[in-house]
């Protein structure tokens, strides 16, 4: 357990993503200027479930990641230019009063033991997605090969961050990446990712027939 600076955004990000930030405002310019001086320079990340990012008074959610910081521009007078790296998943443990940007104690949340997630059973997954973009290149009267989208997602090092990848590159709401992301074992990320696809298919299909 740890308690380290904590970012909350109205998106849910996923290990492996990368995070660009402009900070200007002056609590979390306190922040990076903390995080500047660790030897290793991260925050976490949670999804704001209710509110907004500017002037607290959020609900945030309690799992999320955290964000290695790579490139830091300083502009000055508190402003900053940052690229991050989402890496380890996270889960807060409580929530500390903002001082002045929150914080919270967090622990490592790695994938709970579960059944095995082979290959074959993320290829299926993947196969429904290059379907998914294929069939909306058609309608648009386009060609696009589908393979194209989900390229490089099998060279993770893992099923979990393969899950990851995949979902990154799908369009779809913040709840169903924070299910992906939430989901306590590699088996019930896989289901979370398949619900979404179909999910998604079929609101493609609806707005396909109205058409």
């Amino acid at each position: 357990m740890a308690t380290i600076p904590m970012f909350p955004l109205e998106r849910t990000m996923l290990p492996g993503e990368e995070l660009p930030l402009r900070i200007f405002e002056p609590r979390y310019s306190a922040l990076v200027s903390d995080c500047l001086a660790m030897d290793d320079p991260a925050f976490g990340v949670v999804l704001i479930a209710a509110g907004r990012e500017v002037g607290g008074g959020d609900t945030r959610s309690d799992v999320g990641a955290l964000a290695h910081i790579t490139e830091v521009a300083d502009f000055g007078d508190g402003r900053y230019r940052l690229n991050c790296v989402m890496a380890e998943r996270i889960r807060v443990l409580e929530w500390q009063p903002d001082d002045p940007y929150p914080r919270a104690v967090i622990e490592l949340w790695p994938d709970e033991p579960g059944d095995a997630v082979g290959a074959e059973a993320i290829r299926e997954v993947e196969d429904s997605i290059v379907a998914l973009f294929e069939r909306i290149a058609r309608a648009r009267g386009a060609e696009v090969d589908g393979r194209d989208i989900v390229a490089g997602a099998d060279a993770a090092p893992d099923a979990a961050m393969w899950l990851y990848g995949l979902t990154a590159r799908l369009p779809i709401g913040q709840a169903d990446r924070y299910s992906v992301l939430a989901a306590p074992t590699a088996a019930a990320r896989l289901a979370a990712l398949r619900d979404a696809v179909e999910t998604l298919s079929a609101l493609v299909e609806f707005q396909l027939s109205g058409e």
